[in-house]
């Protein structure tokens, strides 16, 4: 088949929306596609050196006028005149606000030039910035008029039909995970870093805001040491960092909790670890748990939102109900004691990572979506969404 080149926008952060951009860039640029990448700073997971892919940072002019720097009209500036220059297929977005807008204003300019848009939805751009009464109409709108839109799970779907009143067209492609990036290391020397001696690793991973609940990932450390030795490494920083030190200190295990910070190459850490706490007060998919499952790393979650998706519970994770959210601890504790069991679900986290959410099946979905439309779409007439 011949090669496309393909827009990707994106957010630069270690969230999930960037990460998966920036990934699925580098698994189309592989498969020979030209990927031209916008983003207002260098994503934190972008191989620079790879020949195929093209960053243009989105630089936003700042005037007196101005009381806040208009990124969006800077983005779609610049998209319009990579879109032209490079002559762009297509442009895949993801999150809505303000990227799919920016996007489909450059599909006005360029009129009647095509300029099929793809908006792909992760999570917050629909439960938090898309419900705010300032941007649900506008959000509604990019969404209806985007020429094919993809949701990372089947929550996220039903619950972006059910708040902006949308009937069919998103197709439900899930968040994948580079199963050779990420893997189990037999001999992790990382893992001596953070342990004592044969003690249990825990490791967390997130942006430590409200939704997280990484709080409660300390307090459930606090039970865990009281049934066997281990340390908690914490991964990432945000509002509730402190709040975690500071609950550590009260509960007596600050000199077990480890806070790295925010880290770029995750992979090499999460092999250290033996389970991975999130208690999630929601996720669209859970990322991070995904990754944990591919190095091998048992993920004890809640059931919210699309974590049920990714976690056969039982088998290869455990999750956890929000009414038993205290007893969290006990079972992280009851699982790292039970070493067969440990050893057994490892090894289907690993599995079930590779087999269900391995890179090239999920490129290949995203692939076929930009074939379909490149190929039927109308010039000119998006596809229904809504």
């Amino acid at each position: 088949m011949s090669s496309l080149k393909i827009g990707v926008v994106c957010y630069p952060t270690f969230g999930g929306s960037g990460v998966i951009a920036t990934e699925l860039g580098k698994g189309l640029a592989e498969r020979g596609h030209e990927i031209h990448l916008f983003s207002y700073a260098p994503p934190a997971r972008l191989d620079l050196f790879d020949a195929r892919i093209h960053l243009h940072e989105v630089e936003v002019s700042s005037y007196p006028l101005f009381k806040y720097p208009p990124y969006d009209l800077a983005l779609a500036s610049r998209l319009a005149e990579v879109v032209e220059d490079a002559n762009l297929d297509l442009v895949h977005v993801h999150y809505a606000i303000p990227h799919t807008i920016a996007a489909l204003l450059v599909k006005d300019i360029l009129a009647p030039r095509s300029l099929p848009v793809v908006t792909t939805l992760h999570g917050t751009d629909i439960t938090v910035v898309g419900q705010d009464p300032s941007y649900k109409r506008v959000t509604r709108y990019a969404i209806r008029n985007s020429d094919a839109v993809t949701s990372v799970s089947a929550y996220l779907k039903k619950q972006t039909q059910e708040v902006f009143g949308l009937e069919n067209g998103m197709v439900v492609i899930p968040n994948f995970v580079d199963s050779q990036r990420f893997k189990p290391e037999t001999e992790s020397r990382i893992r001596s870093c953070f342990t004592r001696g044969p003690e249990k690793v825990l490791m967390h991973i997130s942006n430590f805001r409200a939704v997280k609940r990484a709080v409660l990932v300390v307090e459930a450390f606090a039970d865990v040491v009281r049934e066997t030795p281990a340390t908690l490494v914490m991964i990432g920083d945000g509002p509730d960092r402190s709040a975690c030190e500071a609950r550590a200190q009260a509960l007596g295990v600050k000199d077990r909790v480890r806070f790295l910070g925010a880290q770029t190459d995750v992979e090499h850490l999460l092999p250290a670890a033996d389970a991975f706490l999130l208690p999630s007060e929601y996720e669209s998919f859970g990322l991070a748990a995904l990754e944990a499952m591919a190095c091998g790393v048992v993920p004890v979650t809640t059931r919210a939102g699309g974590l049920p998706e990714v976690i056969r519970d039982g088998e290869d994770g455990i999750l956890v109900e929000d009414d038993e959210i205290a007893s969290m601890g006990r079972i992280v504790a009851d699982l790292l004691t039970d070493t067969e069991r440990l050893e057994r679900m490892s090894a289907a986290a690993r599995a079930g990572a590779v087999d269900r959410f391995g890179r090239d099946a999920v490129v290949s979905q995203y692939e076929s979506v930009y074939r379909s439309l490149l190929a039927d779409t109308p010039q000119g007439e998006p596809a229904p969404v809504g």
